[in-house]
């Protein structure tokens, strides 16, 4: 074949493979009008055939139905493209995650802020994407090359060269650098960013909160009660973007180890530790004992749809996190260990900590709320899922 009609048969190849992608943009709420870098992104978000061997993407592990997050809600952490392998944590959300400012130290704070991951490992979300290539439990690509050879062979490539310019996949470096980048623009659309749940219309004041929901919004808010505001504050901030619920710190909350978590079996090439396995969190990261065991806080938004939750899955319920917050340390030994939490109060009881050392204990773990309580928190909780239809009646 000519180099002519090649370029011809991969620019009609292209239009085709568009043709189905504006077809399916149309399913993705926000997604109809996508700017040029973003399209490019959304096609490497979906592009199943990145990954090695073929049959994992980005959305296999932040799926658009689930918030973002791994779809199968039944298992604690998500597999990879490898038979029989998987991740050592729950995959976050990657919704609003667009807001997170790079990773940085605040030195008037005296805490680390922002960063990807749930360790802050990536300062932006543009170093985030190129991570999952390349983990072998994820998407197993052996190195940048093969990540970009099979992006010079898509059918998206021209759209590639649209964004980027002629040759823009004939370096390797620079290309794996785009990719990224286009992937992080797309993250940054509202597909990603709706805020269109039912607390945004209340703000708004085109919505009414139920009697038990706005008893949850007082007990989130209350220093004196639930206190969830500290760490997921719940207005808008003072530039008026609408409240984040999370305010991108980190901290350890004492979450038990999670028996189910599938890592724990993985031979030793991945998991030497075995079942001794301990995440360190942010302070394996930063080399810091005084950091260890602490995990980003997340969004609260949409965190009804992305169970279960924990970095390691450990809760499988909403409410079981929200009971966890409330007597932590009220019940904190077990005369046996549970593999999930418990719904009746005189089952519960909470194994120890994973890490033990840095538990906050001034901001949770003995709340002193009645099982009412917890409930109205939860009820406001399911007030953030985007998606809301106002009543116009």
């Amino acid at each position: 074949m000519t180099p002519v009609k090649r370029a011809v048969y991969g620019l009609l190849g292209w239009m085709l493979a568009a043709a189905a992608s504006w077809a399916d943009e149309q399913s993705l709420p926000g997604g109809t009008t996508l700017p040029l870098k973003a399209r490019l992104g959304r096609e490497l978000f979906f592009d199943t055939n990145l990954s090695s061997p073929a049959g994992q993407s980005c959305s296999s592990c932040h799926d658009a139905q689930a918030a973002f997050t791994d779809r199968n809600a039944k298992r604690p952490t998500s597999k990879g493209v490898v038979r029989g392998l998987f991740g050592g944590r729950n995959s976050p959300t990657a919704s609003y995650a667009a807001f997170s400012p790079a990773f940085h130290y605040d030195e008037e704070e005296g805490l680390f802020v922002g960063g990807q991951f749930l360790d802050g490992r990536a300062a932006t979300l543009e170093e985030q994407a190129k991570a999952p290539f390349l983990n072998p439990v994820e998407m197993a690509n052996p190195d940048k090359a093969s990540v970009v050879d099979k992006v010079r062979d898509a059918a998206y490539a021209p759209l590639f060269e649209s964004v980027y310019g002629k040759g823009a996949l004939d370096d390797v470096d620079r290309a794996y650098d785009r990719i990224a980048e286009a992937i992080a623009a797309f993250e940054n659309t509202r597909v990603f960013n709706r805020f269109t749940s039912k607390y945004d219309a209340y703000l708004a004041g085109k919505a009414r909160l139920t009697a038990q929901e706005s008893r949850g919004l007082a007990l989130h808010e209350d220093p004196a009660k639930g206190n969830c505001a500290a760490c997921h504050p719940s207005r808008p901030a003072e530039d008026g973007t609408p409240p984040l619920f999370t305010d991108f710190t980190y901290d350890n909350l004492g979450v038990p180890k999670n028996p189910k978590n599938p890592f724990y079996r993985l031979p030793a090439k991945f998991n030497p530790d075995g079942r001794n396995f301990v995440d360190g969190g942010l302070g394996t990261v930063v080399k810091r004992s005084e950091e260890l065991g602490k995990f980003k806080v997340p969004t609260l938004r949409n965190i009804a749809l992305t169970a279960p939750y924990m970095h390691n899955g450990y809760f499988e319920t909403l409410e079981g996190v929200v009971q966890f917050y409330n007597d932590r340390d009220v019940r904190r030994r077990c005369e046996r260990i549970w593999t999930t939490e418990r719904s009746a109060l005189w089952q519960r009881c909470w194994p120890a900590p994973e890490v033990a050392e840095n538990v906050n204990v001034d901001e949770l773990g003995k709340l002193g709320l009645s099982e009412q309580e917890v409930a109205d928190i939860t009820a406001f909780l399911r007030t953030l899922t985007d998606g809301y239809v106002v009543d116009r009646h």
